[in-house]
């Protein structure tokens, strides 16, 4: 039932390994925030978009398809209120740094909603067969676009169940737009590739990052730049044989940033703490060093930062001088001014990585002053807040 509240379920705990103060902030249900690519933080700092089944009347476990629908927590007070109910859960989610408007997938339909008035309108619906992928909002609030992939007869699940055989399997992707006013949506892009990861150029509509998804290692071609006036796309950081690219996002300030794990790297982590696909690399551990990087819209590398294998994903703070990232079982700081980076732990998260909604996923807030992450360390997934 939409404006339904919840009180404060905050409590705070004092890090097993660090000391640090952290706050719980959920405890009823599974509670997702956003993807890394993506802040569930308002830029008032006031509150947090994210995603719940505590309103759907089941008790399930992360794996198990919970229904989830849309709520927002209040950081002062701690107050949750529901803001959608329907009927097919609520999926993918972003939204503007204000959260005026919050555009989010359920069913087959793509829905934007105007956070002042409550209400949500149909934006696409799928009519073909087509998974849809994770909408992003366009600079100038006129439109969205997504991936689009053709359906292939393989389940997926938790430990990246599927990956693989969907790499090779999705012969058909697409990156399509929709007017946000609903007037109507058209395939802006096609490939002969699974597509994944898109995301808008935060100050430019006209421009766009999407990735050929898979395992790491098996992509030829990770990243690449849309241009929607040209409809024609570039690859971002031209790949080697021993490249294996991911976790590719945007920037506040408008740069691409990449993490390199170099030969036989999966990019997945499962909950036995082994990649995915890549049980038994068999790969002579010098032969390259892993880095992180950062790309302009131009494509051009202007920052490789060498960095030991840590983290399975990262987050850039208002600028790119401060990272977080998700070890396997803490979460760390990594100050890029230093080009042999130290690296601070945080706190302990324990998350089993058992689906992606257990992915801790760490993201700063917009000031930088706060890091929300997620864990399953109790059996449900819940939200957590680290003050810096």
């Amino acid at each position: 039932m939409c404006n339904q509240h919840w009180p404060s379920e905050m409590r705070t705990f004092q890090d097993e390994r660090t000391g640090r103060t952290i706050q719980q902030l959920t405890n009823q249900g599974n509670n997702v925030h956003l993807y890394f690519t993506e802040n569930a933080f308002d830029t008032s700092g006031a509150f947090i978009i994210f995603r719940s089944d505590r309103a759907s009347g089941e008790q399930k476990a992360p794996y198990d398809d919970p229904h989830y629908n849309l709520f927002k927590l209040s950081l002062d007070n701690g107050e949750i209120i529901q803001l959608t109910d329907e009927s097919h859960p609520v999926e993918s989610v972003t939204k503007t740094p204000d959260s005026q408007l919050i555009v989010y997938s359920t069913g087959n339909q793509i829905k934007a909603l105007d956070l002042n008035s409550g209400a949500a309108r149909v934006v696409y619906a799928e009519t073909g067969d087509f998974d849809v992928g994770a909408p992003s909002i366009s600079h100038n609030r006129r439109y969205i676009a997504f991936a689009r992939n053709e359906r292939v007869p393989i389940q997926r699940g938790p430990n990246y169940a599927g990956f693989k055989e969907h790499f090779y399997t999705i012969k058909d992707g697409r990156i399509t737009i929709a007017y946000l006013d609903g007037s109507g949506a058209f395939d802006a892009y096609r490939d002969t590739h699974w597509l994944g990861h898109f995301q808008f150029c935060p100050d430019d509509s006209t421009l766009a990052m999407f990735c050929h998804e898979g395992p790491w290692h098996l992509v030829t071609q990770r990243i690449w730049l849309l241009d929607f006036v040209s409809r024609s796309a570039k690859p971002c950081f031209r790949q080697r044989e021993e490249d294996s690219i991911g976790h590719e996002f945007w920037t506040n300030d408008g740069y691409i940033f990449f993490d390199n794990r170099g030969p036989e790297h999966d990019g997945a982590i499962t909950s036995d703490r082994t990649q995915a696909v890549v049980t038994a690399p068999n790969v002579n551990a010098n032969a390259m060093l892993p880095f992180v990087g950062l790309a302009d819209r131009h494509r051009n590398v202007v920052r490789r930062l060498d960095m030991p294998y840590y983290c399975n994903h990262y987050h850039a703070g208002p600028n790119q001088n401060l990272l977080v990232g998700d070890d396997v079982d803490t979460l760390v700081l990594i100050d890029t001014t230093d080009d042999a980076p130290p690296i601070e732990t945080l706190c302990y998260h324990g998350t089993s990585w058992h689906t992606q909604s257990s992915h801790c996923h760490p993201t700063w807030s917009w000031d930088g002053r706060q890091i929300l992450y997620a864990s399953d360390r109790g059996g449900q997934v819940n939200l957590y807040l680290l003050e810096m």
